[in-house]
């Protein structure tokens, strides 16, 4: 008989390891998946005066508003959409924009609820806004090229936007075969496939996509294993090209030189 309690308390234990722990992690998701930076008005004032050629545009929605930074492109040069990963305010990016690629324009974009933009992020909100973008791009500020840079989180939006509009290329750092996996391999006892709500599924739309693709991977990458950039790159449908910066990690591919090396030698060819 004094055994009963101790088998009920393993029992009780086993059951809030095996239940809990995973309703805990659907529960949370959102907060593990994105780490909005908003932007403040005195820093967004700041930004302005050191880049007075830098311009803004803002697109209303249903009671949210959509904010991205926009560097005009020089006649024949194509406009870089640049999605960010999921714990960056994207506004540290006009430095390189304006100087890496002379004449190239760019539209760094902020997801829900980061930089300047309103709302809540989510794989769905990305993915519409990301069309959003595009289409305004091509509609109103008259792009004839498009292409598609998505770093870290914003590969899987750059995939998809690359999945359902004609784009002159891709850009992709850091990238993923999909979140599922990348998940599993966080937490491989956790029955990621069934609780997972933003999937990314970025390797099952690869083959379709005819656009030729950077793809920049980083050698000591703990956050995603470059097992996964292989396997998205492996699975796309159009000419590519590997680069595999050994020495850095998920967020030290900017150092090395080959980097932008690599981005720019890109960009003039897709021109």
């Amino acid at each position: 008989m004094g055994s009963v309690p101790i088998v009920a308390s393993l029992a009780t234990i086993f059951a809030v390891v095996v239940v809990g722990f995973p309703l805990l992690m659907y529960v949370i998701q959102d907060r593990l998946l994105f780490f909005p930076q908003p932007l403040a008005e005195s820093r967004r004032d700041e930004i302005r005066k050191r880049y007075p050629a830098v311009g803004e545009i803002v697109l209303r929605g249903e009671n949210q508003k959509l904010h991205a930074w926009y560097v005009k492109a020089a006649p024949g040069k194509p406009l870089v959409i640049y999605f960010g990963g999921n714990a960056e305010e994207v506004s540290w990016m006009l430095e390189d924009a304006v100087t890496r690629a002379p004449g190239v324009g760019w539209l760094l974009v902020s997801y829900r609820g980061y930089g300047a933009s309103t709302g809540a992020p989510s794989e769905d909100s990305i993915s519409a806004d990301a069309l959003k973008w595009h289409d305004h791009a091509v509609k109103t500020l008259g792009a004839k090229q498009v292409i598609a840079f998505g770093r870290s989180l914003g590969s899987g939006a750059a995939v998809f936007l690359a999945s359902e509009r004609k784009l002159a290329s891709v850009i992709l750092v850091t990238p993923f075969d999909s979140l599922v996996k990348v998940a599993e391999h966080h937490y491989p006892f956790v029955p990621v496939n069934v609780l997972l709500r933003h999937r990314f599924d970025s390797v099952e739309r690869a083959p379709k996509i005819a656009a030729p693709l950077l793809c920049i991977a980083a050698g000591q990458d703990n956050v995603i294993p470059v097992v996964h950039a292989r396997r998205l790159y492996d699975a796309w449908g159009g000419p590519k090209r590997w680069i595999l910066i050994e020495e850095a990690g998920h967020n030290s591919t900017d150092g090395v030189p080959l980097f932008w090396q690599s981005i720019t030698a890109f960009l003039e060819k897709s021109a």
